[in-house]
């Protein structure tokens, strides 16, 4: 509210002196911070014509268009505030992200690693770092990056989390469980890391360990369709198929298009002799095809075969 009124008031400060710069700046910051992101970007293009070599500005210029989604000015805007004052890492991070999103990995390294030759405290720097090596399959790199992030910041829930995915791609999966632990230390709320604990229990054989992970990760993120369909593979597994059938129905609820659940419904069905549903889940699977990991033409032809077989009886 606060932050309205002094808008408001440097709004009204501009209309009795456009010259005023100074109140010009600050309007330009706290619509930025506020969320008015387009009339932010016309009050820094004004500066910038006034001020053309003003790296704070076009830096500035660079949140915005990354706030509206325009990567292109975003990065020109990053690039020319460098120009005019190279020694700021915050431009150079700004950047980086950027070429994240564009996913032009090797240009985000070089400016992740212009910040951490400056500052080599820079715990985010190296998680990007870890992040784009991640990206491109240069894994050891991106173990050392992860390491470098999670040992400058401890509690780098994101950093830990990366470094138990790498642990678990390269089966070492003791220090696989100790990193997504470390997470859930810091992080009690964060379901991948449920999720990514159930399915190391599951592959071990631990369906008690696996279930309790998978119902902590659906708990707290219902929209977890890969979690959903492990649990009901275990519980299929141990004969439990009234469950089984209830978590997925529920599931449903939350995700009402995802073809693989009515996929998955359907063979509970077939499994619990009830054809009628069995054949009502295959339709609806077909549905919703766009969002089938399964082969759509597989569960056609499957669904063809049931009811060919049902019209010969």
């Amino acid at each position: 509210m606060q932050n309205l009124e002094e808008i408001q008031e440097l709004q009204q400060t501009l209309k009795e002196d456009s010259s005023n710069f100074q109140a010009r700046r600050r309007l330009a910051i706290l619509l930025l911070d506020n969320g008015f992101s387009e009339d932010a970007l016309k009050q820094l293009l004004f500066l910038s014509g006034i001020f053309p070599t003003d790296a704070s500005l076009y830096y500035n210029l660079g949140i915005v268009y990354e706030k509206l989604k325009n990567l292109e000015s975003a990065e020109k805007s990053y690039l020319k505030a460098i120009e005019f004052s190279p020694e700021e890492t915050d431009f150079y991070y700004n950047l980086g992200l950027v070429y994240i999103d564009k996913e032009e990995y090797d240009k985000a390294i070089e400016a992740f690693n212009k910040v951490v030759k400056t500052d080599v405290d820079d715990a985010n720097s190296y998680f990007n770092l870890g992040l784009c090596f991640t990206k491109k399959n240069e894994d050891e790199l991106a173990l050392n990056s992860f390491k470098k992030a999670a040992e400058l910041n401890d509690r780098d829930i994101f950093a830990h989390f990366y470094l138990g995915n790498y642990y678990k791609k390269h089966g070492n999966i003791d220090l696989a469980i100790e990193k997504y632990n470390k997470v859930i230390e810091f992080c009690p709320d964060y379901s991948w890391a449920y999720f990514n604990l159930g399915a190391i229990d599951y592959e071990q054989g631990d369906f008690d360990g696996a279930v309790k992970n998978l119902q902590k990760t659906v708990e707290l993120n219902p929209r977890d369709v890969e979690a959903y369909k492990i649990y009901c593979k275990i519980l299929i597994k141990l004969n439990r198929l009234d469950e089984a059938q209830h978590l997925i129905r529920n599931s449903i609820k939350e995700n009402m298009y995802e073809g693989d659940l009515y996929y998955v419904l359907a063979k509970v069905y077939k499994l619990q002799n009830d054809i009628n549903g069995y054949e009502k889940g295959l339709k609806f699977a077909l549905k919703n095809y766009k969002t089938l990991s399964f082969s759509p033409k597989a569960v056609k032809k499957e669904l063809d075969d049931f009811t060919q077989a049902r019209e010969l009886k």
